[in-house]
């Protein structure tokens, strides 16, 4: 009797049970993140080939430099190999990048030119040669270049209406002397303001900003910048010094530049002074 009536209840509640509604459970859409587009240098196949970076920079290095070639560079006979940077825009992070593959590697600076370009704008493009007694030496010293380049970019500015460049390193080395008479050793700095006009309020704002020792002021007209609209002022002193004079003329030149243009002033990668 007692089993009957519990088989009465199980069927009434699996009726019950069965009766009740389906509960639908909606799949959740996995939503698709999408792949930031990176632009990609084409490849190249030939062994002179290192590399590329930000500025339109490319890399390359000559294992053995033709004898004629050798000569008209003026290149002392115990490089046979070299590595050569070149971009279209940067000069200031290229040399300051150049500064740290001397100190990262056995080559030395062979030549720095600043030619007129920034692809149309008011500054320079670069050319860098690096000589080496070992062809691993030079590409080291162009691969080491290369890398610094994301970092030396850091505190460049730039708008249709010109740019702002900074630059700053605790120890300079024979890039630096050789291209702007740097002390070597000590720390160094540059700022740089185009159009001119702004780089001349930068250099008074600099030198009044710390105590520093003002090692060369370039304008378009005194074959300091290649003729283009830019000042450039670089100095020397310590550390601390050089780094709150620049910090200084970054404020002030930031401020200035964005009364030319409507573009919101950002750096070309991340700020590192």
């Amino acid at each position: 009797m007692k089993e009957d009536l519990m088989a009465k209840i199980m069927d009434e509640v699996m009726k019950k049970m069965g009766d009740a509604p389906k509960q639908e459970t909606t799949p959740v859409k996995e939503e698709k993140v999408e792949e930031p587009i990176v632009e990609k240098a084409k490849p190249c196949s030939l062994t002179e080939f290192v590399g590329t970076a930000i500025g339109n920079t490319i890399g390359l290095v000559i294992a053995n430099v033709d004898y004629n070639l050798h000569e008209l560079m003026n290149i002392d006979k115990k490089f046979r190999s070299i590595g050569i940077v070149g971009g279209r825009t940067g000069a200031g992070p290229h040399i300051f990048a150049a500064d740290e593959a001397v100190k990262a590697t056995n080559s030395e600076i062979l030549l720095i030119e600043l030619p007129r370009d920034t692809e149309g704008g008011a500054g320079h493009g670069s050319l860098i040669i690096f000589g080496a007694e070992d062809v691993s030496d030079a590409r080291r010293a162009v691969e080491v270049t290369l890398n610094e380049l994301d970092r030396t970019f850091g505190d460049v500015y730039g708008s249709s209406a010109g740019h702002l460049e900074f630059q700053y390193t605790a120890r300079a080395s024979y890039a630096l002397n050789k291209a702007f008479n740097a002390p070597i050793g000590k720390s160094f700095g540059i700022t740089v303001g185009a159009p001119a006009a702004i780089g001349v309020l930068l250099a008074d704002t600099a030198v009044k900003a710390a105590n520093v020792d003002v090692v060369g002021y370039s304008t378009p007209g005194n074959g300091g910048t290649s003729y283009s609209n830019e000042v450039i002022l670089t100095f020397s002193g310590d550390s601390g010094a050089v780094r709150q004079s620049i910090i200084a003329a970054r404020e002030v030149g930031k401020q200035l530049l964005g009364t030319l243009s409507n573009e919101e002033l950002k750096s070309s990668t991340v700020p590192y002074i």
